[in-house]
């Protein structure tokens, strides 16, 4: 089967490694550095994602598409992958709700999983899992984050991942669930100490609930970033100060990337909660820096891990929330098996039994 991966970054590149055995794999990106360092385990190819009928042309020629590009180009590859008749898998995290294109979808016979890669996917996935268990789910929580092992002063974080992306992060409101209805809330205006296997973090609402606010209807849902302490105040400033407005964010980024760029193993992080009036069950991950970085690995090996079930046809037609693969117990152990094989492996606790539904 031919496989095209978009997007030549970090997540991209551990994504065409990981499925180099069992596919064959192209790697479209438009940066030569990008494709030179895939061309040892893929076949680089030059693909433009802004222009939306190049993309379909090329689309056509594989079986299946994986998504790894910027948020703002996700929307637009969902879509020239629907008109291109090709299944695709995605983790661009992108601003726009895909859930709106399952009827062109469906009727072009194509299935697309998007928000397929850490948070949002495996955080959805095992929140699906969570909420099949539970008979009467009342409250969730997801706390994650991906950070450097050895943070440096002045903002003690490193990017590994789009610097736009996670500016938007600060930016974008949060949608929430309390009192049983949908809420939005800044980003930065609830910043919290959360301790998770013995870390102290700084913790702040992130829009990342996404398709969970329609598939999981319960009294209260949110998810958390967990970051080092010092961080959030600094990027609160900078918001304050209209620092991370489009028209002034290239030279922000100029100024702070480079502050969030340094030589420093990364782990990544996650907790998944839920709970009903007698219940409780959580999922609890720790991943360190290997082969990739870890926050490339957790993204990665869980899309790549979909792709397989869409190569084998293990999903219906249209376009799928991850929580669904959570919710069904085959998909969810096949996505688990496949993680542990690389060493990525949630740990389970709770009072209530493992489902078998």
């Amino acid at each position: 089967m031919k496989v095209l991966v978009l997007g030549a970054g970090n997540v991209g590149r551990a994504i065409a490694w990981d499925l180099k055995d069992e596919f064959d794999v192209y790697v479209g990106d438009v940066s030569d550095e990008g494709l030179n360092a895939v061309s040892e385990f893929a076949t680089p190819m030059k693909v433009d994602a802004s222009r939306f009928d190049s993309l379909v042309e090329v689309m056509k020629g594989f079986e299946l598409v994986v998504g790894a590009l910027p948020g703002r180009f996700g929307y637009q590859s969902v879509k020239a992958a629907i008109k291109a008749g090709v299944d695709m898998v995605d983790v661009s995290f992108m601003p726009e709700n895909p859930l709106e294109l399952r009827d062109e979808a469906e009727r072009a016979q194509v299935t697309v999983v998007f928000d397929a890669g850490f948070a949002p996917g495996l955080s959805h996935i095992l929140m699906g899992r969570i909420w099949n268990e539970l008979d009467d789910m009342r409250e969730g929580y997801i706390y994650v984050g991906g950070l450097p092992k050895e943070p440096k002063p002045p903002l003690y974080y490193r990017i590994t991942w789009s610097p736009k992306d996670l500016i938007e992060e600060y930016t974008r409101p949060a949608r929430v669930i309390r009192s049983g209805k949908v809420t939005a809330v800044d980003p930065l205006s609830e910043i919290k100490t959360v301790e998770i296997e013995g870390y102290t973090f700084e913790a702040f609402p992130s829009d990342g609930l996404r398709s969970l606010l329609e598939s999981v209807r319960v009294e209260r849902l949110e998810e958390w970033t967990l970051r080092w302490p010092g961080h959030l105040e600094k990027m609160k400033v900078l918001r304050e100060l209209g620092f991370f407005k489009p028209e002034h964010l290239d030279k922000t980024l100029g100024v702070i990337t480079p502050l969030m760029t340094y030589e420093s193993p990364d782990f990544s992080i996650m907790q998944v909660m839920g709970a009903e009036p007698d219940k409780a069950i959580s999922y609890t991950l720790i991943d360190e820096e290997r082969e990739f970085t870890s926050m490339a690995r957790v993204t990665s090996y869980t899309a790549s891990a979909v792709a397989r079930l869409v190569a084998e046809g293990s999903c219906i037609y249209g376009v799928i929330p991850p929580e669904i693969l959570g919710m069904r117990i085959d998909t969810f152990k096949r996505i688990l098996d496949d993680l542990e094989e690389r060493g990525i492996k949630p740990r389970r606790e709770g009072n209530a039994p493992p489902g078998n539904s």
